[in-house]
């Protein structure tokens, strides 16, 4: 087993090979011809099929529900509802059961599952579903419960709250300071794939073909709310068509396809519509963040204070953990931040797309900006006065930390030198144009995992995890990485995933897929290695090339050695005590340009680049797409991404994508991201870093203060949208700022 304690020394990947390349996806060509299969597409299986009835109220409970015309409809085998759904574990972190009783928590709750020969059979009976609810009035507005608000635990051992020094003071006494409020709204994560399962039961043991990104803490949750053994318990994701977050958890799909499944003894699918996605499963809670900042005249950070507020559904503790990245990126002696919970009655929040730092640098970044602004100082040279030699907390060293690198390589090969300092003094035609730049960080984290690889006698390598690929490329990195290692070439390397039947993988999810998974395979093919050395009796510093293995001046083929029932090997990976010694992070440094309609306040994205640092890069064209993916989802979150709630009902009023709009093509036009070169020996066997979800941290604060570039407006409640570029400006009339001249010449 790879141990993380101690720093990783050379190993095979660090001579030129296939690692790094920017090879194509290896599950490319599958997918472009419809051969991938996906969770709703298994037919062999011959399911019936099930639709989720939805509660219509937010708050109260069923007083009643009539399924007599549903069960009598074409078709109908089967309607489950809290009179006749199976006994199941409490909720929590290894249980979300459904259809526990009467009680409504939230809009859109399942009240019933309609199961019968078709799905359009299933649809057609749910509407005949008679509920008859007690309604109750619910809180919906976490503006108007601040003072309700609480501090919520740990968030997987990180506190709440931190602080050092005397914030106060230092705020009070400093001559340059900024205290301003950002607010960020509720997103969904809008991944293409719905969520869907297949479940079959076979006896006792249940197989569940579904889209999930942690497959073995998902058996953990089916088995718990199922109260089974979790050896009776097998998922099967083979391919996800997007997740961001919102397939971490087991969600209602699975668990009331088993119950059908397993009350019927039949196959039963369940995948849920668009709309029913928006509320049945997960989504980002909105935020109020507070940040202080105080500086001396010259610019170096006395103090900094960051305050968050999120939501979440009763009984639900996922807090929003977005001054996590305040805590380690500027250097400052008086430190404060500080997380708060508000109950409201409204679908369970939880993890998407960078969770924490997303949206904690929408406002971090900002602030900054602002700073900078009122120093009178280049926002980029703030950022490097204040760059921390270590854990500005916690003291402790950094494994690495390329941020400064990634500001001046992104400030050169964007132009900054060209920006003009003074906003709306660009101009284009119809178009006030501004440039902005942010920081970015995001926690390099790592997971225990393991997997195997077999070396069959004619000389194909199979690599075997139950680690998922969300469309990040998990199945091309692996192969790579195995290829290397056994210096074979792609061709002859097979990867299987997304079975709980192949060792245990923590899954995709918090950048630490890559990281931690790749280790398990990297030492699998190490034993491996040893195993040929042993039967070829070579020494350890023999070669291996192409198939064969070279050493004492003989060269032996692999195929070989391995006998006529191949040869195999398991491999696994521990992060041992590795992140409470060093500070683990990923960086990066965003430049935007954009363009706003004199006449109509328009915002448009003109150009964009990421300049970042991951660690050793394990596949070029990958961790570009990823980076460019994260950055598009920043551009969204500054710009377009806004679920809307009823603040009179508790629904979501835009619940498709016909309303709930991330960005698009016409919204991303020049965009590039750049990786520089690094290595970090305590990180993992690999000596690489996280990216999946480095792309969006900071990136919609760059584009937030080319906006402000650009017209001389200061927008805090995002999404950035033209109504509120016109009422600053409308503002700004008021008070005669000149630069709310924005037609003059």
């Amino acid at each position: 087993m790879i141990n993380m304690t101690n720093p990783v020394g050379p190993t095979p990947l660090d001579k030129p090979g296939l690692v790094g390349q920017p090879l194509d996806r290896i599950d490319g060509p599958l997918k472009v011809s419809g051969r991938a299969t996906y969770a709703a597409e298994y037919h062999d299986e011959h399911p019936l099929y099930g639709f989720v009835v939805q509660a219509a109220i937010s708050k109260g409970r069923l007083d009643e529900i009539d399924t007599t015309a549903a069960e009598k409809a074409p078709g109908v085998r089967l309607v489950l509802t809290y009179k006749n759904a199976l006994k199941q574990g409490p909720r929590g972190t290894s249980g979300n059961p459904q259809l526990e009783g009467p009680s409504i928590d939230h809009h859109g709750q399942p009240i019933a599952l309609v199961v019968a020969d078709t799905f359009e059979q299933a649809r057609a009976a749910a509407y005949l579903v008679k509920p008859r609810y007690a309604a109750e009035k619910g809180e919906y507005d976490m503006g108007s419960s601040l003072a309700k608000s609480f501090v919520p635990k740990s968030n997987n051992g990180v506190p709440a709250d931190t602080a050092s020094g005397d914030l106060t003071a230092a705020f009070t006494n400093a001559p340059v300071k900024v205290d301003v409020t950002y607010t960020t709204p509720p997103q969904t994560h809008a991944m293409m794939e719905p969520h869907a399962t297949i479940a079959v039961w076979n006896g006792d043991s249940l197989t569940l073909y579904t889209a999930n990104q942690m497959l073995m803490r998902g058996t953990d949750m089916v088995a718990g709310t199922l109260q089974i053994p979790k050896d009776k318990v097998r998922m099967v994701s083979s391919y996800i068509g997007g997740g961001f977050g919102g397939k971490l958890q087991v969600e209602a799909d699975a668990i009331l396809a088993a119950m059908a499944a397993k009350v019927l003894q039949k196959p039963v699918k369940v995948v849920l519509t668009r709309q029913q996605i928006f509320e049945i499963t997960k989504h980002r809670t909105d935020t109020i963040q507070r940040v202080k900042l105080a500086a001396g005249r010259d610019g170096t950070l006395t103090a900094i204070g960051h305050e968050s507020w999120s939501n979440n559904t009763p009984g639900d503790t996922f807090y929003e953990s977005a001054a996590q990245a305040t805590r380690s990126f500027y250097a400052a002696p008086n430190r404060m931040t500080a997380h708060r919970l508000v109950t409201l009655d409204l679908p369970h929040s939880s993890s998407m797309r960078a969770p924490g730092e997303a949206v904690g640098l929408l406002a971090l970044e900002c602030a900054m900006d602002e700073l900078a602004a009122a120093l009178n100082m280049d926002p980029i040279e703030l950022r490097i006065k204040n760059e921390p030699q270590e854990d500005p907390e916690k003291g402790r060293p950094f494994s690495t930390r390329s941020f400064v690198p990634c500001l001046r390589k992104g400030a050169e090969l964007f132009g900054w030198s060209k920006r003009n300092a003074t906003p709306g003094q660009v101009k284009d035609g119809a178009w006030l144009v501004g440039m902005g730049m942010s920081g970015a960080i995001r926690g390099n984290p790592m997971l225990t995992a393991k997997a195997s690889v077999t070396l069959d006698k004619n000389g194909i390598a199979t690599v075997r995890s139950s680690m998922t690929d969300i469309g990040t490329g998990s199945y091309t990195i692996l192969a790579q990485i195995a290829a290397d290692m056994l210096s074979l070439p792609m061709a002859r390397v097979r990867v299987a995933l997304g079975d709980t039947a192949f060792p245990a993988a923590p899954g995709s999810g918090g950048s630490f897929g890559a990281n931690s998974a790749g280790s398990a395979v990297y030492d699998a093919c190490n034993v491996l290695r040893g195993k040929l050395l042993q039967a070829a009796n070579l020494p350890p510093d023999s070669t291996f090339n192409n198939g064969n293995v070279t050493g004492l001046g003989r060269t032996v083929s692999l195929t070989d050695l391995v006998g006529p029932n191949g040869l195999e090997a398991d491999g696994a990976a521990d992060p041992g005590d590795s992140r409470k010694a060093f500070n683990q992070q990923s960086y990066g440094a965003h430049f935007a340009e954009v363009g706003v309609d004199r006449d109509t306040g328009e915002i448009r994205l003109r150009r964009m680049l990421g300049v970042f640092t991951a660690g050793r890069i394990l596949n070029a064209k990958t961790a570009r797409s990823q980076a460019i993916g994260g950055m598009t989802f920043g551009v969204g979150a500054a710009l377009t991404e806004d679920l809307v709630i009823d603040k009179r009902f508790g629904g979501f009023v835009n619940h498709d994508l016909a309303e709930y709009h991330v960005a698009v093509h016409a919204d991303i036009p020049a965009i590039d991201a750049v990786f520089l070169p690094e290595l970090d020996d305590h990180s993992s066997a690999m000596k690489s870093k996280g990216i999946g979800e480095l792309g969006i941290c900071g990136a919609g604060a760059a584009v937030a203060n080319a906006v402000y570039n650009a017209t001389g407006v200061r927008i805090r409640d995002y999404p950035l949208t033209l109504d509120k570029v016109l009422n600053g400006w409308a503002a700004a009339n008021k008070t005669g700022d000149a630069v709310s001249q924005r037609k003059a010449g």
